[in-house]
Order: structure tokens, then C-alpha cells, then sequence
């Protein structure tokens, strides 16, 4: 499936097709993964989602996020909650207005001030438009048993999870020498962010990484990518 930015204007056809909008962020990922990481792992699986739904158009990722707790690291770039939601709103309304059937978000951003942002606009997503509007959190309890045991441990900012997903996509973007020499995080980032951890640093990530990066297969990476799309697939079929 063609994404929407690599197509011609009177090649667009949104009408009659859900639109499916990826949403990231600009983060450190450790010192191995691009800052883009979560940009390319929510674009990957809209894609993927749209390719076995057969009726869906990928439209450009949001590269902007709530972004506070790697906040210390370079390159980290945050947007508020209020413009991140007011943004995939107006996105999708504009969808919906050329012709879309269904909206879709596609997101591998977990920061909690993050998911809230997505969840408050498709809820108004929900009020404003008359066609379905899905967001499957991948985040929560529900799909973590189907993207692996370190996914499981909360261990998985820049760890075996993502790293494997960026090996699978773009390895020319993974500093090898970097990431064959860090040592495993074992620390549970949303248990930590619970407990009080303000940002990275205070949860014990002093790198901005969680987990084992050194662990990481590409092999491993295409197949969580292949089961984000399903679980986009799964939520766009159930509306």
C-alpha cells in the first residue's frame, strides 16, 4: 500500500477507505536507535495494517509527541497533550471530510501523558464524526502477552523490542558498535513511572534505554511488526 505522502493528488482516493494515521515522537532511544524509532515503528505497522486490510490509506505520521521523560537527552523534541490531541482531531475531521470511512491511530509512543492525548482525541473523534474511530493501545495489558517477554517486563524503551523493529526496517540506522555493547536494563519503565520516576534518569535509564538492545534479532522485529499490523487489522474490523 502506497502511503498517502508518496502519492499524487488525484491519486489520494480517501473516499470510501479508512484513513490510518501513525503518531510518534522525536526521543532518545539509548545510544544505538534513531530519534525517529517510534515514527518508523507506527508508520510500519499502519502499513502493514493497511496491506491486509485491503482498504486503507496510510496518511503521514505525526513525528511530534509528549515527550517529557527524555527530556534530558539531546534531540529530544516534546509537543503539550492539548496540541498533539487538537492535531490528530483536525487531521482526522479533514479526513472524514474527503471521504474517509474509518479512522484509525497507529501508535508505539507509550508515554503515559502520550496515550492520554491519543485517547482524549478519539474520543472527540467520536462525538464529532459519524464513522468509526479506532485506537487499540498497545500499551495496555490486553496485547502485551502477543509482542514478547521483555515487552511483558515494561523493559522496552530502546531495548530487544524496538531495536529488533528498527533492525528489521532500516539496520543502516542501528549503531551496531553502540548497541553490541550495552549492558541489559532490566527495569520496568511504567511500574517505575508509576512509583513517581519523573523522567528517564530517575527510573534508572541513564542511557534512555530499557531492556536488552544486544538481544535483539531483525528476524524478532518483523514479527512483532507483523502483529502490531494484526492488532490495528483486528480494531478497524471490530469498528
Amino acid at each position: 500500500m502506497t502511503p498517502l505522502a508518496e502519492r499524487t493528488s488525484p491519486q489520494c482516493g480517501l473516499a470510501g477507505a479508512w484513513a490510518i494515521l501513525p503518531t510518534g515522537s522525536c526521543e532518545a532511544h539509548g545510544p544505538h536507535l534513531p530519534l525517529d524509532t517510534d515514527v518508523r515503528i507506527s508508520t510500519e505497522m499502519a502499513l502493514r495494517a493497511a496491506h491486509r486490510h485491503g482498504n486503507a490509506v496510510v496518511l503521514p505520521c505525526l513525528p511530534y509527541g509528549v515527550t517529557r521523560y527524555a527530556g534530558a537527552f539531546p534531540g529530544t523534541l516534546s509537543a503539550s497533550a492539548e496540541t498533539v490531541s487538537r492535531l490528530v482531531v483536525e487531521i482526522g475531521e479533514d479526513a472524514v471530510r474527503q471521504g474517509a470511512i474509518g479512522l484509525a491511530i497507529a501508535n508505539s509512543h507509550f508515554e503515559p501523558a502520550h496515550i492520554d492525548a491519543l485517547f482524549a482525541a478519539a474520543t472527540e473523534l467520536r462525538r464529532r464524526v459519524s464513522v468509526p474511530v479506532v485506537y487499540p493501545n498497545v500499551a495496555s495489558r490486553r496485547y502485551a502477552a502477543r509482542l514478547g517477554t521483555e515487552f511483558q517486563s515494561g523493559a522496552c524503551h530502546a531495548g530487544s523490542y524496538e531495536s529488533a523493529m528498527v533492525l528489521a526496517m532500516a539496520p543502516h540506522l542501528v549503531d551496531e558498535r553502540a548497541r553490541a555493547g550495552l549492558p541489559e536494563v532490566p527495569v520496568d519503565l511504567a511500574t517505575a513511572m508509576r512509583n513517581g520516576a519523573r523522567d528517564f534518569v530517575e527510573a534508572g535509564g541513564e542511557r534512555a534505554y530499557f531492556g536488552a538492545p544486544a538481544a535483539a534479532t531483525a528476524t524478532e522485529g518483523g514479527r512483532w511488526l507483523d502483529e502490531l499490523g494484526q492488532i490495528l487489522v483486528e480494531a478497524m474490523v471490530a469498528g
